[in-house]
């Protein structure tokens, strides 16, 4: 299976603002020609996410593809990706780009 993780923005000052806002809505992963735009958070910014939506609309609402990292870096985000192709995460989910 051959994979490509792509970043839209792949500049050092949008991975040091990633790290530090706690998500990153930039990563597209291309497995055997299929895209998937994914939505990267830490689980801090998942935390507060979630309170502000329970707070505003009374639920949660998760952005689609979600993936939660320990941290929003570059490596972690891949390390990540990597470990989920290998456990075939994304045989099971139905949307691409």
């Amino acid at each position: 299976m051959s994979y490509k993780i792509l970043y839209e923005d792949n500049t050092e000052i949008a991975e040091y603002e990633a790290v530090n806002k706690g998500y990153r809505n930039d990563v597209i992963v291309i497995i055997d020609n299929r895209k998937y735009k994914l939505y990267i958070t830490d689980m801090i910014r998942l935390h507060q996410d979630f309170d502000s939506e329970i707070d505003d609309y009374g639920i949660y609402q998760n952005e689609p593809n979600t993936i939660i990292v320990k941290e929003v870096s570059k490596h972690e985000i891949d390390k990540t990706i990597n470990y989920l192709i290998k456990e075939g995460f994304f045989d099971k989910l139905g949307c691409s780009v």
